[in-house]
């Protein structure tokens, strides 16, 4: 059993504060995690919105650190052209393009919670097996596991690979090999709020995680989307284009363009959302779309996962 350092309960009233509050928490833990490392940090820097809030905030106290962007060539253009026009930003290089990680390993979907089990029950491991089941490893019915995972058990029958592997290539390993030659330990932009998985991450550490395999700082995780938005629209900070504007609808903050950035032909998420990532490409960018229908074999993916595109 891991043990947590905070509870849920502790999440939910971090994230319950005004937003000024959790600006100035954010800074002492950005503070905390400077000195700590003897300003031998970076920011992991994506373009998006949560990364460039970030970097705003680290920078409003220590303008001179600079960010890290995985340039993979998964990045949507704008946002892509975003980052480069950011002053001091270091690019890394993945050792393997998206086309030779599909092939070699498989896609991601629904999530990489799920791809890693059905990745891993293909391959007999028994843990992994039960929980697409339904079941603990010892064969217990879970209800948490029935709800959350059984009923994907279906993609282990699919006709292509599936893994969690890709943000393993073509982003973890080369920001660690980053941070082990430089000596820099990074302050990422990840909300507990996204998911379970960043929500127990959370739980365990806190947001400086100062004693794990990989040090990282977390100064956001307590925050959420419509604190993000609200800052962007209070600071008057620039993000990048792919957004839009930022405007009010039913009492909620939402940008009136993409939702989020991310990898352009990547499938996480890609049943909930109408119209969904590949669909938009579509109509954004039709030689892209056309790329990936036609050269990565997305188009018999997502018509076997009856995903429309």
């Amino acid at each position: 059993m891991i043990k947590l350092k905070h509870t849920t309960e502790e999440l939910k009233r971090l994230q319950a504060l005004p937003l000024a509050d959790k600006v100035a928490l954010s800074l002492v833990r950005i503070v905390e995690w400077y000195e700590h490392w003897g300003g031998k940090v970076n920011v992991n820097y994506s373009g998006g919105k949560d990364s460039t809030v970030l970097l705003h905030l680290v920078r409003s106290i220590y303008p001179d650190v600079p960010a890290v962007f995985l340039d993979t060539g998964m990045e949507l253009p704008t946002a892509r052209k975003f980052v480069l026009e950011t002053p001091n930003v270091v690019c890394l290089k993945p050792p393997m393009n998206f086309r030779q990680v599909i092939e070699t390993y498989g896609w991601v979907f629904p999530s990489k919670a799920v791809a890693k089990y059905v990745s891993d029950a293909r391959k007999g491991v028994k843990y992994a097996m039960m929980i697409l089941e339904g079941k603990t490893a010892d064969g217990t019915p879970s209800c948490f596991y029935r709800d959350r995972y059984a009923r994907w058990k279906y993609l282990v029958d699919a006709p292509f690979k599936i893994s969690d592997m890709c943000c393993k290539v073509m982003k973890e390993k080369p920001l660690d090999t980053y941070h082990k030659e430089t000596g820099r330990n990074p302050y990422i932009g990840l909300l507990a709020s996204e998911s379970l998985r960043r929500q127990n991450a959370w739980q365990r550490t806190g947001c400086n995680a100062f004693d794990t395999v990989h040090p990282n700082s977390k100064p956001l995780a307590f925050w959420t989307e419509q604190d993000i938005l609200d800052y962007v629209r209070r600071s008057g900070l620039k993000i990048a284009d792919v957004y839009g504007s930022i405007v009010e609808e039913n009492g909620r903050l939402k940008t009136t363009g993409e939702q989020r950035t991310g990898c352009m032909y990547c499938l996480i998420g890609a049943h909930l959302h109408k119209p969904n990532r590949i669909q938009r490409l579509k109509e954004n960018d039709p030689a892209r779309y056309e790329y990936a229908m036609d050269q990565l074999g997305m188009r018999e993916v997502l018509e076997w996962l009856k995903i429309p595109h």
